[in-house]
């Protein structure tokens, strides 16, 4: 479903009047918004990309990371910038030719100089965005704001149960004026898949994204592009970046289909957690919801945040909030490699509890 629909500007630009783009971001979400920008060759006339250093990641830097943006960029013969790897470094770092502009007072942006930020993972300048006029600084957001505004808008949107999701291109504004609170050029809407992962909602709007920016792109040059200014965000939810604590799970106040939520949306980045008798962390996989009514000849723990195995469907069963049942395929304790579930529970001797005949583990039930 299309919002604030405009009429498109479908004619030829001559090259003089296509955009000079300076596209920023990292990952496959901005990788997949480039592949529609790169196709579009009726908007640009130049394309330059600026993303991450590789990085020495792993257990003694020994893999090198390669930004997803940086690898597709050199694949189309797009220049690659990289920024410095520290933070800070990145505040007096330089626009690359022939975006920056000089530092007399009476100079101005190139009125066909274009910068679009997609899952980028820095907050730019005054400096930096002061090099483009202020429509011409454009940002591609995977929600529907003012909802989820933040570095998460995917993951949250997942672990929320929404029931609509979407993409908005807005214009980018400097930090003292809020983050993703800018003009809306315009956004598109589409249902929440079901049980949508991280990556497959991500590859369902990082396309949509890409067209709409190019469709935007076309209404900014012929003339015929409005901006709407956001709703307040008094009362809608934000995206906070993802932290340890989000995959800590309470068996005690989440549902079953929570946490299977929460598995979907952040396991890429985080592996849910909870803590066992002996106060170690145990790591879950391969979840899923169960139907106790498909479970009437097997023993079922007693209460909330109890677990017992279940040798015929192979998995670890837990209680949840609700009265509802979390199948766990597959665990991993501290220390130790990822390994089955009957494998865990066979060796799990010394953390058993006893609920009504039978055999019992008792994890952690408060994040």
């Amino acid at each position: 479903m299309k919002c604030n629909a405009s009429s498109r500007f479908l004619q030829t630009q001559a090259a003089s009047d296509r955009f000079r783009v300076l596209f920023m971001g990292r990952d496959e979400f901005s990788c997949l918004v480039l592949q529609e920008l790169f196709q579009a060759k009726d908007v640009w006339s130049e394309l330059a990309i600026v993303s991450q250093p590789d990085t020495h990641v792993g257990r003694r830097g020994s893999v090198l990371s390669v930004s997803p943006l940086k690898i597709l960029g050199e694949s189309l013969g797009i220049p690659i910038h990289s920024i410095p790897k520290i933070r800070k470094e990145f505040k007096s770092w330089q626009l690359p030719a022939p975006f920056a502009i000089p530092s007399e007072p009476e100079a101005h942006p190139v009125p066909n100089h274009l910068l679009v930020t997609a899952s980028f993972g820095r907050i730019l300048t005054g400096k930096m965005l002061d090099a483009f006029q202020p429509a011409h600084r454009l940002n591609v957001h995977p929600s529907l704001l003012p909802a989820y505004r933040g570095p998460a808008p995917i993951q949250h949107s997942i672990m929320n149960d929404e029931k609509e999701t979407g993409v908005c291109v807005i214009q980018m504004l400097k930090k003292s004026e809020g983050i993703d609170a800018g003009a809306l050029w315009d956004c598109s809407k589409v249902d929440m898949p079901n049980d949508a992962t991280y990556a497959s909602l991500r590859d369902k709007l990082g396309p949509m994204g890409g067209r709409l920016l190019v469709s935007v792109l076309r209404d900014l040059l012929s003339g015929t592009a409005t901006p709407l200014t956001q709703a307040s965000a008094t009362n809608v939810s934000k995206a906070t970046p993802i932290t340890a604590r989000d995959a800590l799970v309470d068996f005690t106040t989440m549902s079953a289909s929570q946490i299977h939520a929460r598995e979907r949306a952040i396991s890429h980045q985080k592996p849910l957690w909870t803590h066992t008798p002996d106060d170690r962390s145990l790591h879950l996989y391969a979840l899923s919801v169960l139907d106790g009514a498909q479970l009437s000849n097997q023993a079922l723990p007693d209460a909330p945040a109890r677990m017992v195995f279940s040798k015929k469907h192979r998995l670890l069963i837990v209680r949840c909030a609700g009265d509802t049942l979390l199948g766990v395929g597959r665990v991993k304790s501290d220390g130790k490699k990822e390994i089955g579930a009957q494998e865990w529970w066979n060796g799990a001797q010394g953390t058993f509890c006893v609920g009504e005949g039978k055999k019992e583990v008792c994890l952690g039930g408060h994040a």
